[in-house]
């Protein structure tokens, strides 16, 4: 009930009036049974704008972060998600992926449908990653098509990070609705799953326009990550290394450390020169004079 209040009444309406979403291949829903929106993913407001023009109900497997929060803003996403009717998906991999396919398999076995994001995470740079099995896997034991789905600008209205989005015009391609019925039975078979899942990939490419890069989207992550860690340690280093020279003028003793200093940079202190005449004070020696007298 809450899912229909909130599209109908409340969220939608004023979601269509800021955003203008527009879809391509409306034609392409099921009006009834089972299938699967297998879409690209960039960001967090796709599942709110793909179930916003879709006319039947649209239910995600969602990372169990968002039922967990903490604080009021924390409170309030679980608050959102479970009222939507969206579904708690532990990502850590092994039996809590599996457990993650059995929760969306309950969903297509009510004849309902189904969102999920193959890469398994949203794009870190707009660009289309290599898909997780897992909805292959669904689509063959649910016996049921899945739709390719390709969301358009969401994340130039809210990139990663943003809490407001930015108001300009989003856009949904939906895909035909591809038929796996030929691999029936081989859904334990990897290079079957495999294939299955390269073929959505595919497709999504063409929806959705992206470059595609044949790794997974949270390998990428993490070399990103990486990067950034090694850079961060870099620049600490260097600020460490100027702070350690700063401090070795300053507590240097004698005039080397006035030398050091000043070969860092300081302005040394001008020679005064008296005027050459033979009234005035004496001309101050330097040391090569010094030496010949």
């Amino acid at each position: 009930m809450f899912y229909w209040v909130l599209k109908t009444i409340i969220l939608g309406p004023i979601l269509r009036l800021l955003f203008r979403p527009w879809v391509e291949g409306e034609e392409n829903i099921p009006t009834e049974g089972a299938a699967v929106f297998a879409s690209n993913h960039l960001s967090f407001s796709d599942s709110i704008f793909l179930p916003l023009v879709v006319s039947r109900r649209v239910t995600f497997l969602a990372k169990s972060d968002y039922f967990t929060g903490r604080g009021v803003k924390g409170r309030a996403t679980a608050a959102f998600f479970k009222g939507a009717g969206q579904l708690s998906v532990d990502r850590s991999g092994g039996r809590a992926g599996q457990a993650a396919v059995n929760s969306g398999l309950k969903v297509l076995r009510r004849g309902e449908l189904l969102g999920i994001y193959p890469e398994g995470t949203r794009s870190p740079d707009g660009r289309l990653y290599r898909g997780r099995t897992g909805v292959a896997r669904m689509a063959l034991q649910a016996g049921c098509p899945v739709l390719p789905v390709a969301m358009i600008g969401t994340d130039k209205a809210q990139p990663s990070g943003k809490r407001v989005p930015k108001i300009m015009r989003i856009g949904v391609r939906i895909g035909k609705p591809l038929d796996f019925s030929r691999y029936e039975g081989m859904e334990d078979d990897r290079f079957v799953l495999r294939s299955v899942t390269d073929e959505i990939m595919y497709e999504l490419m063409l929806l959705s326009r992206q470059e595609y890069v044949d790794m997974y989207a949270t390998s990428m992550k993490n070399r990103l990550l990486a990067a950034a860690r090694a850079k961060a340690k870099e620049l600490q280093q260097e600020a460490a290394d100027k702070i350690e020279k700063i401090d070795k003028g300053i507590k240097g003793d004698g005039a080397s450390s006035v030398h050091d200093a000043a070969g860092e940079g300081l302005p040394a202190a001008p020679e005064v020169v008296a005027p050459d005449n033979e009234d005035g004070p004496a001309k101050p020696q330097d040391d090569d004079e010094r030496a010949a007298s």
